[in-house]
């Protein structure tokens, strides 16, 4: 479970967030940090049991730094006031693939999720992504309309950059049209911090998880072949 103190952490960062405070209570940031590694290092272990194609990923190389990059923001704030560890096969931050994700924040924001966040335009994934929704219609509703994923998870996330229109190349008509305006294909269940700092966590997360491999497992496909 995660630490009251953790939370606590995060919530005094959140007030005081600038260099000296930091500076000034590293070690409370440490032992935050580590009690949230330990915990991401069950998730991949409680994964794995229904999940192998996870293996066992340095969790170290998958916690995200607690810096923002301010380079392109105008909010100064020179920390995040949350953990965030992203698990996927490639034990790499950043990989193309498609992942669980733990993320841990006080006043109820923490949120367990999986799914791809920007898949690149680029490299042609996220034009994949879409065919392949389209393509196979059927097995993808029938993924994200399954009435326990529907129930206990929702639907893929629609809060950032939705198309206003179906993409060039495909039926305005199509039964995936709401799908294919998508830029982002994940969901995410937020959860309580009396759940977060409580023994039944682990075993929540991993239940939810569980819910929501099959998304992950039809990205990865389209992904990575």
């Amino acid at each position: 479970m995660i630490e009251r103190t953790t939370l606590e952490f995060l919530d005094d960062l959140r007030r005081n967030n600038y260099k000296e405070w930091f500076h000034e209570h590293r070690a409370r940031y440490e032992a935050a940090r580590e009690n949230v590694l330990e915990n991401a290092e069950r998730m991949v272990e409680g994964i794995n049991l229904f999940d192998p194609s996870l293996g066992y990923p340095d969790v170290q190389k998958l916690i995200y730094r607690i810096n923002r990059n301010l380079r392109f923001s105008a909010d100064k704030r020179p920390y995040k006031t949350h953990f965030g560890v992203v698990l996927n096969a490639d034990g790499e931050r950043h990989s193309p693939l498609s992942g669980y994700y733990m993320h841990v924040e006080p006043g109820g924001m923490s949120v367990v999720s999986c799914g791809l966040y920007m898949p690149e335009e680029k490299s042609g994934s996220l034009k994949a992504i879409r065919e392949a929704i389209d393509t196979n219609w059927e097995e993808f509703s029938g993924i994200v309309h399954a009435p326990e994923f529907r129930s206990e998870i929702g639907d893929l996330c629609r809060e950032d950059k939705v198309l206003k229109r179906v993409p060039r190349g495909f039926r305005a008509d199509s039964p995936a049209a709401e799908y294919l305006k998508l830029n982002h294909f994940y969901v995410w269940v937020h959860l309580p911090d009396d759940l977060v700092t409580s023994p039944e966590y682990i075993p929540e997360a991993l239940r939810l998880f569980r819910l929501m491999k099959p998304l992950n497992d039809f990205l990865n496909r389209i992904v990575r072949p």
